[in-house]
């Protein structure tokens, strides 16, 4: 048999072996019943879906009406740029409060994307600093130092 769509057979074992992953550690917890769940059967049962779900889309690789595709090569630039940006909020949330850090965080991560515009990565980070502080802060209470700390009494 031909792999005819080298992505799907890609993400195919993507979703077999972390579904399997968590299918393996979930069983090391307390399964417990439908009406009364322990800390395993909801990661337990997720894993066995996604597991199955990753078993559907590998033979559908293999399937004569699949689309021709290859895997592009990896691009290690924006990785690192996207795992940069995280690491870089992680840095200035004390010191430089949630609104700079989140905004620092989505300029830097969509820029490694080839449809980066300034105009849509702002209005994407008034966004999400509007939807994040409702979230955990008003909703969740969560303490956070929300401006630098220099402009704090």
């Amino acid at each position: 048999m031909k792999i005819r769509n080298q992505r799907d057979f890609g993400a195919g074992i993507m979703y077999v072996v972390i579904g399997l992953f968590f299918t393996i550690i979930a069983t090391q917890y307390q399964m417990g019943t439908a009406a009364k769940m322990g800390p395993g059967y909801f990661p337990f049962y997720l894993g066995i879906l996604m597991t199955l779900l990753g078993l559907l889309v590998l033979v559908k690789s293999f399937s004569a009406k699949a689309a021709i595709e290859s895997i592009p090569k990896f691009n290690w630039r924006i990785i690192a740029q996207i795992t940069g940006a995280v690491v870089l909020y992680g840095l200035l949330l004390p010191r430089l409060g949630f609104l700079v850090a989140v905004v620092v965080l989505v300029l830097v991560s969509a820029s490694a994307s080839k449809e980066f515009t300034w105009k849509g990565s702002l209005i994407n980070a008034a966004f999400l600093v509007a939807f994040t502080y409702s979230v955990f802060v008003l909703g969740l209470k969560l303490q956070f130092p929300l401006l630098p700390v220099f402009l704090q009494q």
